[in-house]
């Protein structure tokens, strides 16, 4: 399995000064470019990672000056479990409730291109939000594939759609992985 580091909070949402636009930037207030599988639409952005680390949810759960750092994969073997994430930043806030409504489409194809998965609008961050828009914020959506002996070998696709209903943004991701 070949995997990479991806160190999540390292990027950050802050204001670019063309435009006023705003988008995925790193630890240095670089704008990072846009990739298939981390974008931004009208100040709202989204990242997709497919990653190994089954302790990823403690990863996620430390101390604010902690920068959780998760492995990405493009590969899994028989038996071998991949964990779908999603997360995003500046999602719009309901200026009478303080609530945000953000929803996913998550799709999963076999090499075939039948479907895996195919869930529409699953509410994957509508909380009343306690801290700045612009912090990165995990999805309370997040899938498990375990590779099943059965399972075809090759490439799987997977497309998540982030939608930010109070804003009317969608942001379609992509990504794949390799079932060997």
């Amino acid at each position: 399995m070949r995997i990479r580091s991806l160190w999540l909070v390292g990027l950050l949402l802050l204001p670019l000064p063309s435009v006023a636009q705003s988008g995925w930037v790193d630890m240095k207030g670089k704008p990072v470019p846009e990739t298939d599988s981390a974008k931004s639409r009208e100040g709202f952005s989204a990242t997709l990672v497919i990653t190994p680390d089954q302790d990823w949810r403690q990863k996620w759960d430390t101390p604010p000056e902690t920068i959780p750092r998760f492995s990405e994969a493009d590969e899994v073997g028989a038996d071998g479990e991949l964990f779908i994430l999603t997360f995003l930043s500046n999602p719009k806030v309901d200026s009478t409730s303080g609530m945000t409504d953000v929803a996913c489409d998550f799709v999963i194809l076999r090499p075939d291109g039948s479907y895996s998965t195919r869930e529409r609008d699953l509410p994957c961050f509508a909380v009343k939000l306690q801290g700045d828009p612009r912090n990165v914020y995990l999805s309370t959506a997040a899938l498990k594939y375990v590779a099943e002996h059965t399972d075809p070998r090759g490439e799987w696709s997977v497309s998540v759609t982030v939608k930010d209903r109070l804003r009317g943004v969608e942001i379609p991701l992509t990504a794949s992985f390799v079932v060997r």
